[in-house]
Order: structure tokens, then sequence, then C-alpha cells
């Protein structure tokens, strides 16, 4: 069932809104939930691209009755981790590296810290960072959970088309402006919304928490964002290292998503020795944690079997 908008649109008692400086002096959010009473572990959890973790605080209910201690932190240049372009509502990043040497900086110091068993969760653009801090042994979970993970994007023709496109118009002018106007992709005939999740209300949670803190929201990416976005799938994609990994991974993959490619998803899941593949039909959109009960029920219910099996384990 939906949560009170007191569970959705406030932040949780006891929980704490800090900053922590990566290795550049570069400030991060963060956000820090400890368990009530003797935690069950700590799970890191990272949301996709452009998003906040206020997004995601009904779900953090879930997991903190279990007896989880909860930790998330805005990438670098959005949420409220600053802004790498001049236009505050423009998503930018020099390189997928930058959030990966941040991410392995703040595991380094978070994991000694966060009572065991230690757990990532990741949604879209984090997922896909997950799996590459992963793919290149930058942490030690016992056990990862992707969501709807960014391992491919949407374009035209083929993604090598869509690459050599979008290097093509990064080029033809500042490569840090907008890759388009307005929604998550371009040419869509679609809203925001029927990409994201079915469900109204939790729809209406982030334009609530933008109200709140209009620093929160930010735009489409910049045409530098997204030829670092081809480069950094394909990266993964053809990494030989993933036969090799030996953390168990739970995937859950929308396959009507819009956003991100449901195909090359199930690829990398193919690739590695222990993966279990959770898919979900044209009920989900690409937020599968903030769709209809149906679907977020069912997503938290095999997320919390996956855990407690691996833990038992």
């Amino acid at each position: 069932m939906i949560a009170s908008e007191n569970q959705r649109r406030a932040y949780p008692p006891r929980s704490e809104i800090g900053t922590w400086t990566a290795p550049d002096g570069w400030q991060l959010r963060r956000f820090d939930w400890p368990a009530a009473d003797t935690p069950r572990g700590s799970i890191l959890f990272q949301a996709g691209r452009g998003d906040l973790f206020e997004k995601y605080l009904e779900t953090f209910h879930h997991w903190h009755a279990q007896g989880w201690s909860i930790t998330s932190f805005d990438w670098r240049g959005q949420g409220k981790s600053g802004r790498l372009s001049h236009d505050p509502h423009v998503g930018d990043i020099d390189s997928f590296d930058t959030y990966l040497t941040d991410f392995a900086a703040f595991w380094q110091d978070w994991a000694p810290t966060a009572p065991g068993p230690r757990v990532l969760i990741a949604h879209s653009m984090g997922g896909h960072l997950i799996g590459r801090a992963l793919d290149q042994g930058l942490a030690d979970p016992m056990a990862a959970v992707l969501v709807a993970p960014m391992m491919g994007v949407h374009a035209p023709i083929s993604a090598g088309f869509g690459e050599w496109l979008a290097n093509f118009m990064m080029k033809l002018g500042n490569p840090q402006r907008r890759a388009w106007k307005g929604n998550e992709r371009p040419a869509t005939m679609g809203s925001r919304q029927s990409l994201l999740t079915h469900d109204d209300d939790r729809y209406a949670d982030e334009p609530a928490w933008w109200d709140k803190d209009p620093g929160l929201r930010l735009g489409p990416p910049s045409w530098r964002w997204v030829v670092r976005a081809f480069e950094s799938t394909r990266t993964l994609r053809d990494s030989p290292r993933l036969q090799a990994m030996k953390v168990p991974v739970l995937m859950l993959v929308a396959d009507a998503d819009k956003l991100v490619r449901a195909k090359d998803a199930l690829a990398v899941a193919a690739s590695l020795p222990d993966c279990r593949v959770v898919r979900f039909g044209s009920e989900s959109a690409h937020e599968i944690l903030r769709e209809v009960d149906a679907v977020r029920d069912r997503a938290l219910s095999e997320i919390d079997t996956f855990l407690s099996e691996r833990a038992a384990q």
C-alpha cells in the first residue's frame, strides 16, 4: 500500500542529512538512517540520473522496518551534490569514471563503519555504475540488487549509430549544453510520468520535493553526458571480467522500459556467474520501486527473499 505522505514527503525520525567530501574536495550530500536496534545489516542505495534520494524514502521505510541501516548519497552534479554545468538544470559529467572515483572512495569510508552484512542496491544509472564498480572490484558487498539498470540507452537505428550521433552533436557546440529541451528522452510522444511510473501519487512525490527545495531539480542531460553514457555502458557490456564477478546479483528488469534497454540488461545478466533475473511486463515503467502496489510489492518481495537467502548462505 502507498505510504502516507509523512513517510514519502518528510525525512524519517533519527535520519541524518549531511555531506561527504570526495578526494578532490567536492561536497556530496548524503543520507543516513541507522537501524533502531541491533542492525540486520547495512544497505547503500544509489539512485539514477537526475534523481534525489528523497524519492525512495517510502522504500527506505520498508527496509528500515526490517532492521536495515540505510545510507545513500546524491551523485556528483545532481540532487544537492552541486552542478557541473553553468545551467543548474542540465545534468553533466566529464567522465563516468568521476562517478566511480566518488563511489570507490565513499565505499572505503563507509564500509568499515557500516554493520554487516553490507548490500548495494541501485536504480537505473546507479545500477549501471554499481555494475561497473563490482566489475572493477571497487566494492565487496554480500550482494547487489540492480533495479532497471542502465546497461544500454535507447538510440535511433542502433547503439553504435546513437553513440556516433551523440558525438557529432556534442562537437557542434558547447558539449555541456542540454541535449534536448525537456522530458527524459528526446522526441518522445509520452509524458514524463508515462516513462517513469503508472502511479500518480508516487510520481507526485518528486515535484513536491522540488517545490520544497528548487535546488533539487535537474532537467535533461548534456550532450557530453549522453556521449559518456554510451561509452560507459559499452565498456561494461564488453568487459571480460563480468564472467568472473563473485558478488551475487539480483536484477529487476522492466521489459517495456522506454528509458534504458532491457535487452542490454539481460545480456549483462547472462554474462554474470551468479545472477537472478526478475522481469516485469507492460505493468511496469522504468521506476519499478515507485510503481503501482502490485509491481512494487512484487519487487520488494523478490529483494527481501534474495537478501534473506544470501545472508543465510
